[in-house]
């Protein structure tokens, strides 16, 4: 994960940020240096690297303008504590706060974790083999399974979501929230939003679910990839059909034989030679969770108009200047073609 300078626009008040810090206990004194970084990394969540008094801290932040319901830090911040002690695979939580005359948002601190984040560009760079990733592939996966395997009751999540007609509401949700970022005319989001109305599951298992599990959002603890260190970006996690979380990390797999345009809309290290293809992983996902997975045109088509409607939102914040980081300037397209995907899914019954 690499960072900068903060952005314009994006910077954090320093003393009352100390002032927290020293609240909290994480610092001795508000007199030290305090050294802020913006991480690149990711289009959500604001995350800046603290470093004061030789330590190192993680802060995560909503961005301007961005509607509540998917910017939750609290959500996020309960998750991770909650998990934390049965599910080593999470960083250490410090402290939330939502007093927004600190930074003008909600907020939370928690500990920085060593690791490798596979994004596009870092795989790239590493030139890993294609026996490495099918070991990345695994162990990504792996995670994810037993993610999906705790007991979210025992860790005191049983009030997170109401897993009773998750798909539904999702469905519905996810077609509001397109329709209020709308910029332009897709006619394949209105089919696709059709289709899953019509196509949706009416029963299904629940558990913990993460809702945006790919590979730029674990942390590789070496470049063994035989382990993860984090898993990161909880900020949509809840109770619900694991299945929809398979269906979004299958959204982002894109590989070798897609489209180029594709995999230039959805960059992902997936597309190296050695990651299985995206049934391949729906199988393994399967035999590895002793879950049916019959039905997962209607899951990839669903993550795929998700990662969209994420996208469009972005753009439309872009659109009305809240955000000028440059990334987000073409994500109208990205919206597009994940929709344009998303109908070819039905078209032909496959999600390869």
């Amino acid at each position: 994960m690499s960072n900068q300078k903060v952005r314009k626009g994006e910077e954090l008040p320093e003393t009352n940020l100390k002032k927290y810090l020293l609240e909290i206990n994480l610092i001795e004194s508000i007199e030290g240096d305090l050294f802020v970084e913006q991480f690149t990394h990711g289009f959500s969540n604001l995350t800046y690297l603290l470093k004061i008094e030789n330590k190192e801290f993680v802060l995560r932040k909503p961005p301007k303008g961005a509607i509540k319901r998917g910017h939750d830090m609290s959500r996020e911040f309960k998750v991770q504590s909650a998990v934390y002690e049965t599910f080593s695979k999470v960083p250490k939580m410090y402290g939330f706060c939502d007093d927004a005359t600190i930074l003008g948002s909600d907020f939370y601190i928690m500990e920085k974790v060593e690791g490798i984040i596979l994004n596009y560009k870092e795989a790239h760079k590493r030139n890993i083999s294609s026996e490495n990733y099918n070991a990345i592939a695994n162990s990504w996966l792996d995670t994810l399974v037993e993610l999906h395997a705790l007991d979210y009751k025992a860790i005191g999540l049983g009030d997170l979501g109401k897993p009773e007609g998750y798909v539904e509401r999702q469905v519905t949700n996810w077609g509001k929230q397109y329709l209020k970022a709308k910029t332009d005319e897709y006619p394949e989001a209105e089919m696709v939003m059709s289709w899953m109305q019509e196509n949706q599951p009416r029963t299904y298992d629940h558990c913990l679910i993460h809702n945006d599990f790919k590979y730029d959002n674990v942390a590789f603890k070496d470049n063994s990839w035989q382990e993860i260190s984090a898993v990161l970006d909880w900020e949509m996690a809840t109770l619900g059909d694991p299945l929809m979380d398979l269906g979004t990390s299958l959204g982002y797999w894109t590989v070798v034989t897609d489209h180029d345009f594709v995999k230039q809309g959805i960059p992902s290290p997936t597309v190296f030679k050695g990651n299985p293809i995206r049934s391949e992983i729906a199988k393994l996902y399967a035999e590895k969770s002793g879950r049916n997975v019959d039905n997962l045109v209607f899951y990839y088509v669903f993550g795929l108009f998700k990662i969209a409607v994420i996208a469009q939102q972005i753009y439309f914040r872009y659109t009305k200047g809240w955000t000028t980081d440059s990334r987000f300037a073409n994500l109208n397209k990205a919206a597009e073609l994940c929709c344009k995907l998303a109908l070819k899914a039905i078209k032909t019954k496959s999600i390869d």
